[in-house]
């Protein structure tokens, strides 16, 4: 079999996946894809634990604050989602206080209802 210079094994690469600029491009539009989904699935995170709620924007500014954020970053770091961000702390925080600051806003959630009414006959 012929020998093979590197030139050659190259422009087969080339030839299967691009010039260097299409494969750079379509890894940046991976890595920015990554990124929004893992943040995406950050966002739904703080909606599953029963320690956030809508006083914990409050609680976070009082004398109990400190433990109250300990709290909710070892939750974060019990679940995928939460660690993913690790290299990102400012957006993580960001996305977090974003959480924090709507349940603020909106309030505590409606009382459960015990029963639905009867409708009249």
């Amino acid at each position: 079999s012929p020998t093979r210079r590197p030139s050659d094994l190259s422009s087969g690469i080339n030839a299967e996946y691009g010039d260097d600029k299409e494969r750079e491009a379509e890894f940046d539009r991976y890595v920015t894809d990554k990124l929004a989904q893992a943040k995406a699935d950050f966002r739904t995170l703080p909606k599953e634990t029963k320690c956030i709620t809508y006083r914990s924007k409050e609680t976070l500014r009082g004398a109990n604050g400190d433990a109250h954020m300990r709290e909710i970053k070892q939750f974060l770091k019990n679940d995928k989602r939460g660690l993913v961000l690790d290299d990102l702390p400012e957006d993580r925080d960001r996305i977090l206080d974003e959480h924090l600051t709507e349940l603020e806003k909106v309030g505590p959630p409606p009382p459960p209802t015990a029963t639905k009414p009867l409708a009249k006959r």
